[in-house]
């Protein structure tokens, strides 16, 4: 079947909707096992599964995957593991809405690493992203809350790894470039968790394995393995932009599922974060035509 753009954005939707859903039983599974163990066993599975599509589809041994994967599985790991210890301290809504702030982030991170230009459309989304991430908060004050906080450390994290994705993910193989971040992940959460927590042995609840039958098959390998796929075909900025539908997906779910009532100053802020990454995503869509032309 040959992919188009317009299916492979539609792949991208259904991958974001995926995305938005699979805070909900994360959050459930934390109330009786620690972040680490959730993160180390939903990609430690993952990376023998993705292993196994690896060795039928890639070409054996890419070095080039396992070195970049290896480099990359860090900064996944810090935004997942960020992001899954938010998931303790505020709601999931909350949570997907915050560490979408990475669009906004991504041309800074850029020019920090690339010295690509920062256009001024990204400057009013850091703007917007803030004010929003200001009202997002339960207590409107200038010193985050530990859920936020983390989430803005997931952000930072997770522009990184976008940055550095799109200058390594069209040099590898796809699934043992997937393979090798989600080795380093569990690898990663193994180390934190056994020198902080003592070990990574789960508590078997239906909790648990409801989460890591959701992540693992849907969030993890169909999720990663179709945004790697559907970005050879569409471009980054239209992808940025469907992604938003992740955080929509969560704080529905949230709302209608999870109980979590954000208070109307909240929606708001979820709102003003909604329309800094549409500035940034259509400034930079707007900035490639005018070069084009």
């Amino acid at each position: 079947m040959k992919i188009t753009e317009f299916k492979a954005d539609l792949a991208l939707l259904l991958t974001a909707f995926i995305w938005g859903a699979a805070l909900l039983p994360i959050v459930a599974s934390l109330k009786t096992n620690d972040v680490f163990t959730i993160v180390f066993w939903r990609f430690f599975i993952s990376a023998i599964l993705i292993g196994i599509l690896a060795l039928k589809f890639d070409k054996f041994f890419d070095k080039n995957a396992l070195k970049y994967g290896a480099m990359l599985g860090f900064t996944l790991f810090l935004g997942v593991s960020f992001q899954t210890t938010a998931l303790k301290y505020t709601y999931s809504s909350s949570v997907s809405f915050i560490v979408a702030l990475y669009v906004v982030l991504v041309p800074f991170i850029s020019w920090l690493f690339f010295r690509q230009k920062v256009r001024i459309y990204a400057y009013f989304g850091i703007i917007f992203g803030a004010i929003g991430l200001y009202l997002m908060q339960k207590n409107l004050q200038f010193l985050l809350g530990r859920g936020e906080f983390f989430s803005v450390c997931s952000a930072l994290a997770l522009a990184l790894h976008i940055v550095l994705m799109g200058h390594f993910t069209k040099k590898s193989e796809l699934f043992t470039f997937l393979m090798s971040q989600f080795f380093v992940i569990a690898l990663c959460s193994l180390i934190f968790s056994l020198t902080f927590r003592g070990g990574v042995v789960p508590n078997f609840d239906r909790a648990f394995i409801n989460a890591m039958l959701f992540t693992i098959f849907l969030s993890t390998i169909l999720g990663f393995s179709v945004e790697g796929l559907m970005l050879r075909y569409t471009t980054p900025i239209k992808a940025a932009i469907i992604f938003i539908f992740k955080p929509v997906t969560a704080g529905f779910l949230g709302y209608f599922l999870g109980g979590e009532n954000l208070t109307p100053t909240q929606i708001l802020g979820a709102c003003i974060i909604v329309f800094g990454i549409l500035i940034t995503e259509f400034g930079s869509y707007r900035q490639k035509i005018s070069n084009k032309s």
